[in-house]
């Protein structure tokens, strides 16, 4: 078997691959094995389905007996080739095992022989353009009415705390951990308030360890979802420390988790890494800080997909469409960017931030002389093993199969 074909195909910039009646590659052209990593004679043979990493779109779409039916360009249930000719299937995550994944946008042509032309058009790992630019002129009005109304409540939230806090007898920890929860929470919504109401310079950044950020959040978490949902910890410990807001961080990430915990996940992860040579907007940074909250939820309606992060937008009958608008808001005070991928069980929100350049300028000398990195899994706690690095310690993550249900969507 010849890893090339027609010469003609190695003069394109498109990556193409010709895959047999059987499903597996037979061929491809110069710029296919220059996206996806590998040399041309290692695609060769391999099943196509084992190139996608997320999903079984190819498998399916290769799989379907001629007279099924379907809704063509759908990545679930996709028509027959002879039915409707070039079958397109949106946003696929591909790559050679073992290799670097990446985007496209697969289109399949029919071959006479029953197989197939593989066409791939890259696509950016996250969609879509700047959701603020939807943002409605009389949104700002709405919030101040909003937050107005809700100052009288958050008073008395603060003042039942403290009457709480004094009936509670002293060797009860336990009680008094949860009553001061509260009262730092509602401490966090009036200032929250305030800054609608009275917008003002934000506060200063200071450095910051952002597992202690994902502790508090994870504390949130448990007394919100108790026994309903699996919390897991994937820390990478040699992150060095970030200048940010903390308090602002702490609703970010909380909003994001709370999202996954309605939309029926039983387990929420919360992962960080490194990220070098990243670009945000228009800025080129040296290194950040990778957050990736993971769930496996119902996942965001397709529908709402491409306006999930604008106000007052949401999946929810209870909804307020606010939460995810105001963790992109928190993302750009902080010069970084959040986006997200999702499909039914499985959703990753990823929350970037960058590393001043110097912070980033002592990071990589350190990692280049340290020669090798902790593994993922070396540094991977679960709640049942307490809190990682950065953090406080924990109770157990729990589980229970009366998951919590909050009704489809989001926000």
């Amino acid at each position: 078997m010849s890893p090339t074909f027609d010469p003609a195909f190695d003069q394109l910039s498109t990556p193409l691959l010709a895959v047999s009646p059987v499903g597996t590659v037979e061929a491809g052209n110069l710029a296919s094995g220059q996206w996806f990593g590998v040399s041309l004679r290692r695609l060769a043979g391999l099943p196509l389905a084992a190139l996608e990493v997320d999903g079984e779109a190819l498998a399916g779409a290769l799989s379907l007996d001629a007279g099924a039916a379907a809704t063509p360009g759908s990545a679930a249930s996709v028509a027959a080739p002879e039915a409707f000719g070039v079958l397109c299937l949106p946003r696929l995550a591909l790559a050679c095992p073992g290799g670097p994944v990446r985007f496209a946008e697969a289109w399949l042509t029919p071959r006479a022989d029953g197989g197939w032309l593989l066409e791939l058009h890259p696509v950016d790992e996250f969609p879509g353009g700047d959701p603020l630019a939807a943002l409605p002129l009389a949104l700002s009005a709405a919030l101040k009415g909003l937050a107005h109304e809700l100052r009288n409540p958050l008073a008395g939230l603060k003042g039942a705390a403290q009457l709480l806090a004094r009936r509670i007898p002293g060797d009860d920890a336990s009680a008094r951990e949860l009553v001061a929860l509260v009262d730092s929470e509602v401490a966090r919504l009036a200032q929250l308030v305030d800054r609608l109401l009275d917008p003002a310079p934000p506060n200063p950044h200071i450095r910051l360890n952002l597992h202690a950020v994902l502790e508090r959040v994870l504390r949130l978490a448990e007394a919100d979802a108790g026994w309903a949902v699996k919390l897991v910890r994937d820390y990478d410990p040699s992150l060095p420390e970030l200048q940010g807001d903390a308090d602002r961080l702490v609703q970010a990430v909380w909003n994001l988790v709370r999202n996954a915990i309605e939309a029926g996940a039983g387990e929420v992860a919360l992962r960080t890494r490194a990220e070098h040579g990243v670009r945000i907007g228009s800025e080129l940074h040296a290194l950040a800080l990778r957050l990736d909250i993971v769930d496996d939820g119902r996942g965001v309606p397709d529908e709402l997909a491409g306006q999930v992060f604008v106000p007052l937008v949401s999946g929810r009958a209870d909804g307020s469409g606010l939460g995810l608008a105001m963790a992109q808001q928190v993302a750009r005070e902080h010069r970084g960017s959040i986006a997200f991928r999702s499909r039914p069980g499985h959703t990753v929100f990823t929350l970037l931030l960058p590393y001043a350049a110097a912070a980033a300028a002592d990071a990589i000398p350190a990692e280049a002389e340290a020669g090798t990195e902790a593994s993922p899994e070396a540094v991977a706690h679960d709640m049942d093993n307490g809190a990682a690095a950065g953090g406080s310690g924990g109770n157990a993550g729990r589980r229970r199969d009366d998951r919590k249900e909050s009704g489809d969507g989001r926000r």
